[in-house]
C-alpha cells in the first residue's frame, strides 16, 4: 500500500520536470515597447518590457502554433509568426510580440512559407540583442 503515494509522488514530479507549456499570442502580447536609440546602429529601435505572465515563461518549454516566415534559407533563418506573410509584423501590420524566432536543429524537415507548423522549445526572452527577436525558441522542434 505504501507504494502508491510514492509512485504518485514520482509520476507527479516528473510531470512538472518536464511540463511543456501551450501558449498562445495573446500571452506574448503581455510586452510593452519604447523608442530606445542604438550608437551601434545609429537609430532608434523598439525595446520591450516584458509584463509578468511572459516573464514568468523565460526559459520555459513551450508549445506554440502559427506561420512559417522563411527569412534566408541559405542560412537556417525561419520565424514563426502570429500571422501569414502578407500580414506579418515586417509587412507593417502587427507588432515584434507577434513573431518568434526559430532556433532549429539541423536535420529538421524543410518549411516553407505560411506553412502552419506547432513547435516546441525553450523560451527565451531578449531585450538587448537588436540582431534578433524579443523570442526566441531555442531548441525548436515541430511539436506532433
Amino acid at each position: 500500500m505504501r507504494r502508491i503515494p510514492f509512485l504518485l509522488v514520482c509520476c507527479l514530479i516528473s510531470t512538472s520536470i518536464f511540463a511543456q507549456t501551450k501558449i498562445n499570442w495573446d500571452i506574448l502580447s503581455d510586452v510593452t515597447f519604447s523608442d530606445k536609440y542604438s550608437e551601434e546602429v545609429e537609430a532608434y529601435y523598439y525595446f520591450p518590457t516584458f509584463g509578468p505572465s511572459v516573464l514568468a515563461l523565460n526559459n520555459k518549454e513551450v508549445i506554440i502554433k502559427g506561420y512559417v516566415l522563411e527569412i534566408d534559407r541559405g542560412n537556417d533563418v525561419y520565424i514563426l509568426s502570429a500571422n501569414p506573410f502578407a500580414a506579418c509584423f515586417f509587412c507593417g501590420a502587427a507588432g515584434p510580440e507577434s513573431i518568434v524566432e526559430l532556433k532549429l536543429g539541423k536535420n529538421h524537415p524543410r518549411l516553407t512559407v505560411d506553412q502552419v507548423v506547432t513547435f516546441r522549445g525553450i523560451l527565451k526572452l531578449n531585450a538587448v540583442d537588436i540582431y534578433q527577436c524579443n523570442y526566441i525558441l531555442e531548441s525548436a522542434a515541430i511539436y506532433r
